[in-house]
């Protein structure tokens, strides 16, 4: 091979390698991009408390024990 074919061949090798970390690249950006925005046009993702959460889990294991008291006395 000729200094210019060879030189040429490395070019197109270099190339194919960018290609590739290019695209590495953009899904990465991709990914990124849908964690800011919260997807495909979303507000974004709202975010509990962990206050709020513990306050929420009370409230739903209150309302459980009320639903199990009252299936007990049915069953009874």
């Amino acid at each position: 091979m000729s200094d210019i074919a060879k030189t040429l061949q490395q070019l197109r090798e270099e190339r194919s390698r960018i290609e590739k970390q290019l695209s590495g690249l953009d899904q990465a950006i991709s990914v990124l991009g849908k964690l800011v925005t919260g997807g495909a046009g979303s507000a974004g993702k709202r975010r509990l408390s962990v206050a709020a959460r513990k306050r929420i889990a009370q409230a739903q294991k209150l309302r459980w024990a009320k639903w199990k008291a009252k299936q007990e006395k049915k069953a009874a």
